[in-house]
């Protein structure tokens, strides 16, 4: 676990996947052909607290959808790439107009489509339902499945590496 918070210490960016990360992979569709999705209001809390500390979060999902737009303006989450079938091009873009290099940050992916990112990046994780493939090749495991507190568990593992976490707690027990 130490070699984990080593990593994560240096992370500046997150980028989550959208479909089995921050959701649970389920996809609704009205009669209508409308999509709606369901989200983790923890796993929200915990992208805001992270951002506090200065962390970017980024997304880059593989499909487009109205609603992951509408979440992440919510969430004030600016670096959003959707209908990205081939996620790599969209991370190196990422990462050039952040100034960050690979080693700093952590991706967070659910199935094999995340694989090309997650070998490059310095800490790679996989949500505790990932497919076996993305658990083989991630560096750590959240103990929550997607959409079910998965990224709230890198939220706060990251804050606890960086030694932010106790301060962003702290605001709720005054």
């Amino acid at each position: 676990m130490q070699d984990i918070l080593e990593k994560a210490k240096q992370i500046k960016l997150v980028v989550f996947d959208v479909d089995g990360v921050l959701t649970d992979g389920s996809l609704f569709f009205g009669d209508d052909g409308q999509e709606y999705k369901a989200f983790n209001s923890r796993d929200g809390h915990g992208m805001k607290m992270l951002r506090e500390t200065g962390v970017e979060i980024g997304i880059i999902t593989g499909r487009q959808s109205d609603v992951v737009k509408h979440r992440m303006q919510n969430l004030g989450i600016e670096h959003v790439y959707q209908g990205k079938l081939e996620k790599l091009p969209a991370f190196e873009e990422l990462i050039e107009k952040l100034g960050v290099t690979q080693e700093q940050v952590a991706y967070v992916g659910d199935d094999v489509v995340d694989l090309p990112v997650m070998l490059k990046v310095g800490l790679a994780i996989a949500v505790q339902d990932a497919h076996a493939l993305v658990k083989q090749h991630a560096h750590w495991t959240t103990p929550a499945g997607g959409g079910r507190g998965a990224a709230r568990d890198v939220c706060e593992l990251i804050m606890q590496a960086q030694n932010t976490l106790d301060k962003q707690l702290r605001k709720y027990l005054q």
